[in-house]
């Protein structure tokens, strides 16, 4: 009999193991794979991590944010192990070890920091694989990369989009060069190259030079019209036309420029929709020698991330020119129809003829707080109706509540109080007549005299 129970509950085990998924083995595997390639860090790391360069994730176990990186970050350290990077993936509990945490200058979470011997570079790309390794490789690597070949130097065009190049020898200008590199690495590629490596369609009117590659052409810096190296730099590693979304209208805040997009739905083949991205994008071509010192160019799909920028609804497709250093936006003063109709509406713009909306006074500030209270509130309501109710329905029911204790009490109070005064005022009342009945009352105790004293006329009418 023991046996029989034997063979039945091994068969119950055997398949109950081939109910189980192959993606559940690859997720587990997974898991306990990614467990040895990415490191839970504690107090120690700040006295080991000296040796090595490290890629950490400061992270909160309540965050969802930090969750949504997790599998992410699992992946990054897979992809690093398995390629022999001499970076090394970690991450850290930042509330628990609070005060390591601030020494690295974590302010929210998740934080992704590459830590380099005494340095210490922030991540602000999109948390995707991809961008975080690529990250991971251009700082971890020398700041300056020589380019030693025209063979290098055509690899380097085909691998990256945007890049910087210095030309030349000892000068003033690379010491800035080297200091910008420092500062924006986190953000584009440095290199460095003799006069014979550039191809032979760059044309140079003085050595030494600085010189971004992008677009599929070149542009040389120029210290009279430019201005200061590194703030060119920042300017110059975005191409010129570019999909927008959220994350990159916040990094194009720091360089100054106006973005003008169209918005428009890209499931939508109208004519319409695909007019206005042709329009923009072929200004941002043809004229980007006129306008690339003030204005980025791009398209977004969609409005309801401009709708919270503008607090306003926008009708799409359409075009608006965004100050995202602070918070400005320009809608059209004409409808556009071509080429030379957005040109006309972008000189305007920087003529000051169309008026600038939006900004960040005082009183749009209380106007931002007001509408993103709203769309929070709007939104909890929309994904959760029974939460909605539960966070915002108690709070007010335990206030009228106590606003009614407040009243009632008040109100019993004064009741009380009236109500003393009144019998306050009969006792004396009643002690002021006995006290006359007492003054008027006879020494002999004869007839009662009359309490009060009649008028003087009906006297005299009794009298006659």
């Amino acid at each position: 009999m023991f046996i029989k129970w034997m063979n039945y509950f091994c068969f119950c085990i055997i398949c109950t193991l081939e109910c189980i998924s192959d993606e559940f083995f690859v997720v587990l595997l997974d898991m306990v794979v990614c467990k040895g390639v990415v490191e839970d860090l504690d107090e120690s790391f700040k006295e080991n991590r000296n040796d090595d360069i490290w890629l950490v994730d400061f992270y909160a176990p309540w965050c969802g944010h930090c969750k949504k990186l997790e599998p992410i970050w699992n992946e990054v350290g897979l992809e690093m192990k398995s390629i022999g990077s001499p970076v090394k993936v970690g991450k850290m509990d930042a509330t628990s070890y609070s005060s390591i945490a601030s020494e690295f200058g974590v302010r929210g979470y998740p934080t992704i920091k590459l830590l380099k011997g005494d340095l210490a570079y922030n991540y602000r790309g999109p948390r995707t694989k991809d961008d975080i390794i690529e990250f991971a490789h251009r700082v971890s690597g020398a700041l300056i990369r020589p380019l030693p070949s025209q063979q290098m130097f055509e690899h380097m065009q085909k691998r990256h989009r945007v890049f910087f190049v210095y030309i030349g020898g000892e000068s003033p200008l690379k010491e800035k060069y080297i200091d910008a590199a420092s500062e924006l690495i986190v953000y584009t590629y440095f290199f460095s190259a003799s006069e014979e490596v550039v191809p032979e369609y760059v044309t140079l009117k003085e050595m030494p030079a600085v010189l971004v590659f992008k677009d599929e052409t070149y542009f040389v810096y120029d210290e009279y019209e430019d201005g200061d190296l590194s703030s060119w730099i920042n300017r110059e590693r975005f191409q010129n036309y570019l999909a927008m979304d959220g994350f990159l209208l916040y990094e194009l805040g720091d360089t100054g420029k106006l973005v003008a997009i169209a918005v428009i739905d890209e499931k939508n083949t109208s004519v319409e929709h695909t007019r206005l991205k042709s329009i923009i994008q072929e200004v941002a071509r043809d004229y980007r020698d006129l306008f690339h010192r003030d204005f980025q160019f791009g398209h977004m799909d969609g409005n309801d991330y401009i709708n919270t920028l503008l607090m306003d609804e926008l009708t799409v497709p359409t075009v608006v020119v965004l100050n995202t250093s602070n918070q400005q936006y320009f809608l059209l003063d004409r409808q556009i129809k071509n080429v030379e109709d957005m040109v006309q509406f972008i000189n305007n713009i920087l003529d000051g003829i169309v008026e600038a909306q939006g900004g960040d006074s005082i009183w749009q500030r209380l106007k931002r707080i007001v509408f993103d209270a709203k769309s929070t509130i709007v939104s909890i309501f929309k994904s959760s109706p029974l939460m909605g109710c539960f966070l915002f329905g108690l709070p007010l029911g335990v206030i009228s509540i106590m606003c009614y204790g407040i009243y009632t009490a008040d109100t019993d109070g004064g009741y009380i109080e009236e109500r003393y005064e009144v019998s306050k005022s009969e006792n004396e009342n009643q002690e002021h007549i006995e006290e006359s009945k007492e003054q008027q009352e006879p020494s002999s105790g004869g007839s009662v005299v009359p309490t009060m004293q009649e008028p003087k006329d009906v006297l005299e009418k009794k009298k006659d």
